[in-house]
C-alpha cells in the first residue's frame, strides 16, 4: 500500500511530529491540494509544497522574534489557513501552540493568555486585537500581537504590533541568512515532546490546560484514519472552534497524516453555502448543527406545496424503513430496494444535493447525544453518519462505531488501542495511548483525573449493553435520585426534549426534591415559523416564548417524553412534573454556557435560583429580573412573569410495569 495512505501503525517512526509530517507531504503529495478558503466568495487552494512555503515564512518570522522551544503561542480567529500554519511553524521550533477561542469575551481569553503565560499571539482580524490588547493591559507578558487581516488597523500604533505579511517578509530575510534553520529545528522534535495545549470547556470552573504529546494526537489520529479507511483523496470542512480538540483532530492531525485537503469557509454565516459548494467527503458537526439541518429541512417542507409535501413524507417514511438496513448491506426485498432506489432520483438524492452532503461517505456527531429520531434522518438517507464518544484528555477517541454496527443509543465500541471499564460507581474509565500528559500548571487536577496507572477518570457514568458497545447515561456528578430514591438522569431528560426541532436547550432538575422540572429555551426560528403559520405575531424571543399557545406546543413535547420514560425500567419514575419556558436564551456570554454549548449547571442554578424555587412551590408563575450582556458589550436587564406549568406523567408501561407491580 502506498505509504501516503496510511492503514494503521507507524508507516516511519522518524516522522513523529507535524512538521515532519509536513516535509513528508510536501515530498509525496507536492501540488495536490492541502488547504482551501473562500475569500470575497472566490475559493483560493494552497498546495502542500505552497504549505510548507508558508509554514517556513512564519517559522523564520517567529524565530526572529525571539520563540523558541518550550514558549507558548496563542491562536485567536475563525478556521483560517494562516492560523494552521502558525501552529505547525511554532511546533516547528518547538513552541507549544494554544488555540483560543475566538468567540470569548476578553475576561475568558484574559484567563487563558495568563494562566498559559503566552508571550506572543497571531491573531485572525480587528475583533481579535482589541481583545488582546485590552489583555495586554493587565498581562504585560503577552509582548507581540500579530494580525492576518490589516483592515480597521491603518490607525493602530500601540508597541508590538506586527501584521502577518511583513512577519512572513522578515521570516524569509531570517532563512535567508539561516538557509537550513527550518530542518534543524524540526529535526530536534520528537513525539514525546509537548504538541498542543488546549483548554477544556470549563463546565464546572475555570478551563485547564490539557497537555498532548506528539505521540498522543499521531497514534490516535493513524488509529482513525485506519479505522475510517481515510485517504489523500477525502476533504473535510473546517468551520468548528480551533480551540477545541475535535477540529485539532479531524482538521489538523489526520489532515496531516492522512494527507486529505482542508477547507476553510468565509466566515460562521456562509457555513452552510460552503458547505453545498465544497461537498465534503468526511463531515463532522456536532447533535446541534445536525438537528438546526433537520429544523430547517422541516421549516422548508412546512412551506412547501401539497403534493412535494406528501411525496417527502412517502418516501422518508420509506428511508426509516428500508434505508438504514441498505446502508447497513442487510437483506431487504426487492420492492423496497426499488422504491428507495425512486425516492433517491425524487427526494434523497436532491435533498442531499441541497445540504451539500451528495459526496459525504463518512460523517460523525460527538459532544452531546444525537436524538435517535434526528441520527435515523440522516442514516435513512443513504448517509453514513456515525456517534463517536472522547474527550480532550484522550485525544478525542475513546469509543467508535464500526461500519454495519451503528446503533442510535450507544456510541460504539472501544476505538483502536483503547480500553474501557465500568468503576463500581458507575463511571466510565479509560486508558489509552492518546492519554494526556497533564493538566498544565495544575498536578492536582491531573492527580484527580489521570491514576498513577493511566487510567482516565472521564467522569461519565455508563455500561455496556449486550454487544459491547458502550451506552453513556449522564455525567457521574449529575446522577442523583429523587426523593423516593429513583435514578435521576438530568442529561439523558434533557436531551430527549431537545430531540424536538421547537427545543434549543433544556436544563432538568430533580436531585433530592420529589419530581422532576425543566427550565426550556424553545428554537426561535423553528417556533417562529410554526408561529406564522398559525397567525400568532410576535415581536422578540421573551414574547414568542410567553405565549399561551407556545406553551401548549411545548407541554405536547413535554408529555411525549414522559410517555418514552415510561417505557424506560430505570427512569420511568423520573417522568418531568412542572416545566417553564426561560424568558432569555441560554448564552455563553452570560456564562450559562460555555463556548461548545455545554450548559454550566451549577451556574444557571444559582442564577435563576428563584425559578427552581417557585417549579418546587406549586407556584403557577414567577417573577424574574435578570442581567444579560449585549452584542456590543452592554450590560442590560430584562424582566418577565413567567408560566409554570403541569405536564401530565404517564404510568409505566410494558416490562417497567410489570416489574413494578410485581
Amino acid at each position: 500500500m502506498n505509504n501516503a495512505k496510511p492503514a494503521g501503525g507507524r508507516r516511519d517512526s522518524r516522522v513523529d511530529t507535524f512538521p515532519k509530517l509536513l516535509l513528508r507531504n510536501a515530498d509525496i503529495f507536492a501540488g495536490r491540494p492541502a488547504v482551501r478558503e473562500k475569500d470575497y466568495g472566490i475559493w483560493q487552494t494552497w498546495s502542500w509544497t505552497e504549505s510548507l512555503a508558508n509554514v517556513r515564512e512564519i517559522a523564520g518570522g517567529l524565530a526572529a522574534l525571539g520563540l523558541s522551544r518550550g514558549d507558548k503561542i496563542a491562536l485567536v480567529g475563525d478556521n483560517r489557513p494562516h492560523l494552521y500554519w502558525s501552529i505547525c511553524a511554532a511546533q516547528s521550533l518547538g513552541a507549544i501552540p494554544v488555540p483560543v477561542y475566538q468567540d470569548s469575551v476578553a475576561d475568558e481569553m484574559s484567563f487563558v493568555i495568563d494562566h498559559a503565560e503566552v508571550r506572543i499571539a497571531i491573531a485572525e482580524d480587528q475583533e481579535q486585537v482589541d481583545k488582546l490588547l485590552q489583555i495586554r493591559a493587565k498581562h504585560p507578558r503577552l509582548a507581540t500581537i500579530i494580525y492576518k487581516d490589516p483592515r480597521g488597523m491603518r490607525h493602530y500604533a500601540e508597541p508590538g504590533l506586527v501584521g502577518l505579511a511583513e512577519l512572513q517578509a522578515r521570516g524569509s530575510e531570517y532563512a535567508a541568512a539561516n538557509p537550513e534553520f527550518f530542518e534543524i529545528e524540526v529535526a530536534k522534535g520528537k513525539g514525546s515532546d509537548v504538541s498542543v495545549m488546549l483548554y477544556t470547556s470549563g463546565t464546572t470552573g475555570q478551563p485547564k490546560g490539557v497537555m498532548l504529546s506528539y505521540d498522543n494526537v499521531l497514534v490516535t489520529a493513524e488509529n482513525a484514519i485506519e479505522f475510517d479507511h481515510l485517504t489523500d483523496q477525502d476533504e473535510i470542512l473546517a468551520y468548528l472552534p480551533m480551540a477545541w480538540v475535535g477540529d485539532h483532530i479531524f482538521s489538523y492531525a489526520e489532515s496531516y497524516v492522512a494527507g486529505f485537503c482542508v477547507a476553510c469557509p468565509e466566515s460562521g454565516a456562509t457555513v452552510m453555502t460552503d458547505l453545498k459548494e465544497i461537498g465534503p467527503t468526511f463531515f463532522f458537526a456536532p447533535p446541534r448543527i445536525f438537528e438546526n439541518i433537520l429544523t430547517q429541512v422541516s421549516i422548508r417542507m412546512d412551506d412547501a406545496g401539497w403534493i412535494k409535501r406528501k411525496m417527502f413524507q412517502f418516501f422518508m417514511t420509506h428511508a426509516r424503513r428500508a434505508g438504514i438496513a441498505i446502508l447497513d448491506g442487510k437483506r431487504v426485498s426487492l420492492v423496497d430496494r426499488f422504491l428507495y432506489w425512486l425516492g433517491g432520483i425524487l427526494v434523497y438524492g436532491p435533498l442531499k444535493n441541497v445540504l451539500g452532503l451528495t459526496r459525504m461517505r463518512l460523517g460523525y456527531t460527538a459532544g452531546e447525544a444525537i436524538g435517535p429520531d434526528i441520527f435515523d434522518f440522516y442514516r435513512s438517507l443513504g448517509l453514513n453518519l456515525k456517534q463517536l464518544y472522547g474527550m480532550t484528555e484522550t485525544s478525542v477517541f475513546i469509543c467508535m462505531q464500526p461500519d454495519g454496527q451503528i446503533k442510535p443509543d450507544t456510541v460504539g465500541i472501544a476505538a483502536p488501542d483503547v480500553e474501557i471499564k465500568i468503576a463500581d460507581s458507575g463511571e466510565v474509565l479509560v486508558k489509552s495511548p492518546g492519554v494526556f500528559l497533564n493538566y498544565f500548571k495544575n498536578d492536582k487536577a491531573t492527580a484527580e483525573t489521570k491514576t498513577p496507572d493511566g487510567w482516565v477518570h472521564t467522569g461519565d457514568a455508563g455500561f455496556f449493553d449486550h454487544d459491547g458497545h458502550l451506552k453513556i447515561i449522564d455525567r457521574a456528578k449529575d446522577v442523583g435520585r429523587l426523593k423516593d430514591g429513583t435514578l435521576f438522569a438530568p442529561k439523558y431528560i434533557e436531551n430527549k426534549l431537545k430531540f424536538f426541532s421547537y427545543i434549543k436547550e433544556a436544563v432538568a432538575f430533580g436531585d433530592k426534591h420529589d419530581h422532576v422540572a425543566t427550565f426550556i429555551n424553545i428554537d426561535l426560528d423553528a417556533v417562529g415559523n410554526w408561529a406564522e403559520r398559525q397567525g400568532i405575531s410576535y415581536a422578540s424571543y421573551q414574547e414568542l416564548a410567553a405565549k399561551p399557545e407556545v406553551y401548549e406546543l411545548i407541554q405536547s413535547c413535554v408529555e411525549q417524553v414522559n410517555r418514552d420514560l415510561a417505557t424506560d425500567e430505570k427512569l420511568a419514575a423520573s417522568q418531568i412534573k412542572r416545566f417553564l419556558i426561560l424568558h432569555k436564551e441560554l448564552d455563553a456570554d452570560d456564562g450559562e454556557l460555555t463556548r461548545t454549548r455545554k450548559v454550566r449547571r451549577s451556574f444557571v442554578g444559582q442564577r435563576f435560583a428563584s425559578l427552581i424555587e417557585a417549579l418546587y412551590s406549586g407556584a403557577a408563575r414567577a417573577h424574574i429580573s435578570t442581567e444579560v450582556t449585549f452584542e456590543d458589550g452592554r450590560k442590560g436587564k430584562i424582566e418577565a412573569d413567567l408560566a409554570i406549568r403541569e405536564a401530565r406523567c404517564v404510568p409505566p408501561t410494558g416490562a417497567t410495569a410489570l416489574k413494578k407491580a410485581s
